[in-house]
């Protein structure tokens, strides 16, 4: 997907280029509720600067599925006597936000405070 150039009026009658960019943000974690309130407080400051400018665009969270990784072992450390079993699991919850904004907004959203457990990854595309 190319740059979008939308000519923005100023006050004096002349018109501007702004260059909005696609950013794709990528949150994951192994904690479902800070995961979420990340997920939300990334959207309220988009939606807070998307007042100031008509053409900023905000989609998600997208939830993708999660992953399940298991680990199965044996209780007994010999391997003697009857055949227990322990099975561990660790879920990995994902979810994507796309902007469309301005260069000049993208430091403004993601200065949100991110709690611990929470990975981000940010993809910007032109």
């Amino acid at each position: 997907m190319s740059a979008q150039a939308v000519k923005k009026p100023t006050e004096k009658g002349a018109s501007e280029d702004v260059q909005y960019l696609k950013i794709r943000i990528t949150l994951t974690s192994r904690n479902l509720p800070t995961l979420e309130r990340v997920c939300s407080e990334l959207i309220k400051a988009a939606k807070k600067n998307k007042q100031n400018l008509e053409a900023m665009k905000v989609r998600g969270p997208a939830r993708l599925p999660t992953k399940v990784l298991t680990v199965t072992t044996r209780k007994a450390p010999n391997g003697e006597g009857t055949n227990t079993w322990d099975r561990y699991e660790m879920r990995i919850h994902k979810r994507i936000i796309d902007l469309y904004s301005p260069k000049q907004v993208v430091k403004q959203i993601t200065s949100v405070n991110l709690e611990p457990g929470v990975d981000v990854e940010v993809t910007i595309s032109s």
